[in-house]
């Protein structure tokens, strides 16, 4: 038996940039004074403005080179983080934060799920490891429930958010087999846009009257939690699976807490050291039985 090719340790450290990136979208988006399907286009919308550029020059023939399969699975991984934005955001203005935020990242149990069902058999290594990151995140947040009825809608909207985003680590991990990354992110982040764009208007969602310091928090959180963040995600994902990207997400949780508590002088939760610890348990059984598959 050939042994697999080792996954470059340049991964492991993009990862880390990434996830350390998107912590620093929950801080962001409290301290934006915007609609929250707002905040989502205008990410993907200035991320695509940024990006045209380089794919216009760099990356055009490959662009053009696209076959139909590809760029059908990246517009489909473009509306799944669309969906994701549009149900998780303002399921966290209807339920608990705690909530919202324990049932949104259960994207790694839909993720291995999800592999099962096209026929992979995920190592019990993985559902273990799956389920330990998830517990750690939970230990984190606590799972809010309760009756009402507004409550309960926006749980249901958080766990559609985690379904949606294991759909997008998925096609992404697949798409991004053939294509190169910023090909498929100026694709995905277009198809994004477009569909958080229609959800505004259709919503009556303020698009434009916001102060200098909105904007410029808008633009921080473009570059942060979308150019360096997702599209490093999306870089990786090639080489690490989708299974050790979606579990490494769940690190969002208690990094927000910790950068909340450096940059806006937040006390961070008593769990929180704890719950890092356990959640980069899990995740270590999770490449560790990737690597021995």
């Amino acid at each position: 038996m050939t042994a697999a090719p080792a996954v470059p340790r340049v991964d492991f450290a993009l990862l880390a940039v990434a996830i350390t990136s998107v912590s620093l979208s929950a801080p962001l988006i409290a301290a934006t004074a915007a609609p929250a399907l707002a905040i989502a286009f205008w990410r993907n919308a200035m991320a695509v403005g940024a990006l045209t550029p380089l794919a216009a020059v760099k990356y055009r023939a490959q662009l053009r080179g696209l076959t139909r399969r590809e760029v059908g699975l990246a517009v489909a991984a473009g509306a799944l983080l669309a969906l994701h934005f549009g149900l998780w955001l303002p399921s966290l203005r209807m339920t608990s934060v705690a909530s919202s935020t324990a049932l949104c990242t259960t994207t790694p149990i839909w993720t291995t799920i999800a592999l099962r069902l096209r026929g992979h058999r995920p190592p019990a290594m993985v559902w273990a490891g799956t389920l330990v990151a998830c517990a750690g995140v939970v230990m984190l947040t606590g799972v809010d429930m309760t009756t009402s009825p507004r409550a309960l809608a926006g749980d249901a909207l958080a766990l559609g958010g985690g379904i949606a985003a294991a759909g997008y680590v998925l096609l992404g991990a697949e798409v991004r087999r053939t294509v190169d990354t910023v090909p498929y992110t100026y694709l995905c982040y277009g198809t994004a846009a477009a569909g958080l764009l229609a959800a505004c208007l259709a919503s009556g969602a303020d698009l434009t009257s916001y102060s200098g310091a909105t904007w410029a928090k808008l633009a921080a959180l473009t570059v942060a939690a979308q150019l360096l963040g997702h599209s490093l995600l999306n870089r990786v994902v090639r080489g690490l699976g989708a299974s050790v990207t979606s579990t490494a997400i769940l690190l969002e949780t208690p990094g927000a807490a910790l950068i909340a508590a450096l940059w806006l002088g937040q006390q961070p939760p008593a769990l929180a050291w704890p719950a890092l610890v356990v959640i980069l348990a899990g995740l270590a059984l999770v490449v560790r039985a990737n690597r021995s598959a």
